[in-house]
């Protein structure tokens, strides 16, 4: 039996459902920025969240992320970032010893999202983090 490349795409995208919060990370060398949106690419939050690559930072995510989860009243997690060398290790590992959800996207496919959705080819943290949300189909674990 073939296995094409629609069917993994689809398994993935059936795995987030309504009940998720997906949130996106621009990862850099000391301050991260973070958004959150639904399973259908609705931004949820005001402003993007902005943190340092410590355990305070990490943990200043967490709260932030309980607090729409409770305001939106959903249950499923799913984090996504790109892969930025290792600047984002430290979080990727942390969060995954909490048994938190943490995906990689892509960087093209965030980029391409990203031009779609404001037809501009620059990139800033907050669009580049939305852009991750919509992107997380095209994710592999971390």
């Amino acid at each position: 039996m073939k296995f094409k490349q629609t069917d993994g795409q689809n398994q993935r995208i059936e795995r987030i459902t309504t009940p998720h919060l997906v949130v996106g990370i621009d990862i850099a060398k000391e301050t991260h920025v973070a958004q959150a949106t639904n399973f259908r690419g609705i931004v949820l939050s005001n402003r993007h969240l902005t943190f340092s690559n410590t355990i305070e930072g990490f943990e200043k995510l967490v709260r932030w992320i309980d607090g729409l989860k409770q305001k939106h009243r959903l249950q499923g997690l799913i984090i996504d970032m790109e892969p930025t060398g290792h600047y984002g290790s430290n979080l990727a590992n942390w969060l995954a010893d909490k048994g938190i959800n943490v995906v990689m996207v892509n960087p093209a496919t965030t980029k391409r999202n990203k031009e779609n959705l404001d037809k501009s080819p620059s990139k800033n943290d907050p669009n580049g983090c939305a852009c991750h949300c919509r992107s997380v189909t095209f994710y592999f674990p971390y």
